[in-house]
C-alpha cells in the first residue's frame, strides 16, 4: 500500500514549491465549488433571523436610527456567537443556550445605550421590545430549519464525502455511526491507514490507498476525520496540516474523548466529540484586510523612512563601498523562493558565503556601521519593498535561506509547516527575543502557534512586542 504522507515542500535549490491551499478544487465547476463551500442550513438560519428582525421592526416600529442599530447588533452578535456556523449536530435544544445568550447580550447593550441617551419616542424602549419580539419569532423558525435539515440529510443523503484517518476501533465505530445516522451530514467513503489495528474484513468500509493529498483530490473529499492509528509515520499533526492545505474540513477525535466536554469548537457525532480545526488563515476574509494594512503601512513607512534608509545607505558606502544594498534568496509562502532586500552590513570581499554561513556574529568583516545597523535592525528596512511586492507581510515567520530550510526541515518537527503563510518582517518568535543564534526548534513552535492562532489582534500584539524588544536591545 502506498504510504500516507502530508504535503511537504520539496525544498529544492531551484525553487521549492508547495501546492496552494484548495488548488485541487480548481478543476471543479463553479456550481460544485459553491455547493461545497455554502452550507444550506447555515444560510437558512441566517435568513430566518433576518426575516425575524424585519418583522419585529415592522411591528414595533422603532426610529430608523434605533431600528438599524438594533438589527446590526442582533445579527452581528449572533454571527460572532457561531449561530450561523456549519455544524454536524442539528439540535435546537443544543443551540438554545447559545442563542438565548447572544440575544440577552444584545438586549443588555441596547439597555445600556438607552440609559446613556435617555427616553425618546420610538427609540430605546421600542428597540428593547424589538429584541424581545425577535426572540419570540426567531426561535420557532430555527427549530423548523434544523428539523428540516435533519430530514433532508436523511431523505436525500446530503452530506460531505468523508474519510477517516485511522483504522482502529474508534475509526471503525465512527464510520458505522456516520452510516447509521446520516442526519449528521457525513458520508463515509473509506478509511485511510497503512496499518489498521483491527481485521480489514471487520471494517465497515474499505481501506483507501494513496497519499492523502492525492486521495482528497481523486475522491473529492470534503471532510477528513482523524481518529487513532497505530501508524507513526507521518505524525497525526502532519496529516492534519495536509488536510488543511487541501481545503478540507478537519475534525479530530481527542484523546480521552469519553471525558471531553462540549465547547465552541467541538462538534458532536452522537457520543463522539470531534474537535473542528479552524480554517487556514489565508482563506479567511480578514486575511484580505491584513494584506490591505500591509500595503498601507509599508507605503507610509517607505515614504516616511526614505531619508533614514538613504542616510544608512550613504554610511554603508562610506564604510565599505558599493553596493549599499544586499540581495539574498529566501523561502516564503508555499516554499517558493523570493529575493529579499537588506542594507549591506558585511564588507564585500572573498567568497560569498551568505547562503551557507548561519551567523556573522564576531565576523571581522562587520564594521561599526554594519554592527549598528544590525543591532538596531535598520538593515531590515528595505524589506518594506518586499512587503509591497507581496513577497512578505509585516508579521509572519521570518524567511530563511533555502539551504538552512532543507537542513532544519530534516531535523526539527514541523519546521516545513512555517511556510503555510507569507514570511514576515517580524514574527512571534522574534517578538519573544528569538533572534540570531537561538533555538530553531523554539522558533518553529512559535511560528506554528502564530499560524494556528492567527488574528489581526495577534498581529498587533506582535508588533507592539517587537517594538519593546527593540527598545530593550538598544538599551543593552
Amino acid at each position: 500500500m502506498t504510504r500516507l504522507s502530508p504535503v511537504r515542500p520539496p525544498l529544492l535549490a531551484a525553487g521549492p514549491r508547495l501546492p496552494r491551499p484548495r488548488g485541487n478544487r480548481r478543476e471543479l465547476s463553479w456550481w460544485q465549488l459553491a455547493t461545497e463551500r455554502v452550507n444550506a442550513v447555515a444560510v437558512l438560519l441566517a435568513v430566518v433571523d433576518v426575516v425575524a428582525v424585519v418583522v419585529a421592526a415592522g411591528v414595533v416600529t422603532p426610529s430608523p436610527r434605533w431600528g438599524l442599530l438594533t438589527a446590526g447588533l442582533l445579527l452581528g452578535i449572533r454571527a460572532c456567537g457561531g449561530l450561523y456556523r456549519k455544524r454536524l449536530w442539528l439540535s435546537w435544544l443544543h443551540d438554545v443556550p447559545r442563542s438565548a445568550g447572544t440575544t440577552a447580550v444584545t438586549l443588555g447593550l441596547v439597555t445600556v445605550l438607552a440609559l446613556g441617551t435617555g427616553r425618546e419616542d420610538g427609540g430605546p424602549v421600542a428597540a428593547q421590545w424589538m429584541v424581545l419580539l425577535f426572540a419570540v419569532l426567531s426561535e420557532p423558525a430555527r427549530l423548523c430549519v434544523l428539523a428540516i435539515g435533519r430530514w433532508g440529510r436523511r431523505r436525500f443523503g446530503r452530506g460531505d464525502r468523508s474519510i477517516v484517518v485511522g483504522g482502529g476501533k474508534v475509526g471503525a465505530e465512527l464510520v458505522r455511526t456516520m452510516q447509521a445516522h446520516p442526519e449528521f451530514g457525513l458520508k463515509p467513503i473509506g478509511i485511510v491507514d497503512d496499518d489498521p489495528a483491527i481485521d480489514r474484513e471487520l471494517l465497515p468500509v474499505g481501506l483507501i490507498e494513496g497519499d492523502l493529498p492525492e486521495v482528497i483530490t481523486r475522491l473529492r473529499v470534503g471532510t477528513v476525520v482523524i481518529a487513532f492509528s497505530h501508524a507513526q509515520d507521518p505524525p497525526i499533526v502532519d496529516v492534519a496540516i495536509a488536510a488543511h492545505q487541501q481545503g478540507c474540513t478537519t475534525l479530530v477525535v481527542p484523546r480521552m474523548f469519553e471525558l471531553y466536554q462540549d465547547g465552541r469548537d467541538v462538534e458532536r457525532l452522537r457520543t463522539f466529540p470531534l474537535m473542528r480545526l479552524g480554517t487556514a488563515p489565508t482563506v479567511r476574509p480578514s486575511w484580505w484586510l491584513k494584506r490591505l494594512v500591509d500595503i498601507v503601512l509599508a507605503t507610509a513607512a517607505l515614504v516616511a523612512l526614505a531619508p533614514v534608509i538613504a542616510c544608512c545607505a550613504v554610511l554603508v558606502l562610506l564604510e565599505s563601498g558599493r553596493p549599499a544594498f544586499f540581495r539574498q534568496t529566501r523561502v516564503g509562502l508555499g516554499g517558493r523562493t523570493f529575493v529579499l532586500f537588506k542594507l549591506r552590513t558585511v564588507r564585500p570581499g572573498g567568497e560569498d558565503d551568505s547562503q551557507t554561513r548561519w551567523s556573522v556574529a564576531g565576523d571581522s568583516r562587520v564594521g561599526p556601521v554594519g554592527g549598528f545597523l544590525r543591532r538596531t535592525s535598520l538593515d531590515e528596512l528595505p524589506q518594506l519593498w518586499n512587503i509591497l511586492r507581496g513577497d512578505m507581510s509585516i508579521v509572519g515567520p521570518r524567511p530563511e535561506r533555502p539551504g538552512f530550510v532543507r537542513e532544519f526541515s530534516a531535523i526539527h518537527d514541523l519546521y516545513w509547516a512555517r511556510h503555510r503563510v507569507p514570511a514576515g518582517l517580524t514574527g512571534f518568535a522574534q517578538a519573544q527575543g528569538l533572534r540570531g543564534d537561538t533555538s530553531i526548534a523554539d522558533r518553529a513552535r512559535y511560528d506554528n502557534y502564530y499560524i494556528a492562532n492567527w488574528s489581526l489582534w495577534l498581529d498587533l500584539k506582535i508588533v507592539l512586542l517587537t517594538v519593546g524588544e527593540l527598545l530593550r536591545r538598544r538599551k543593552n
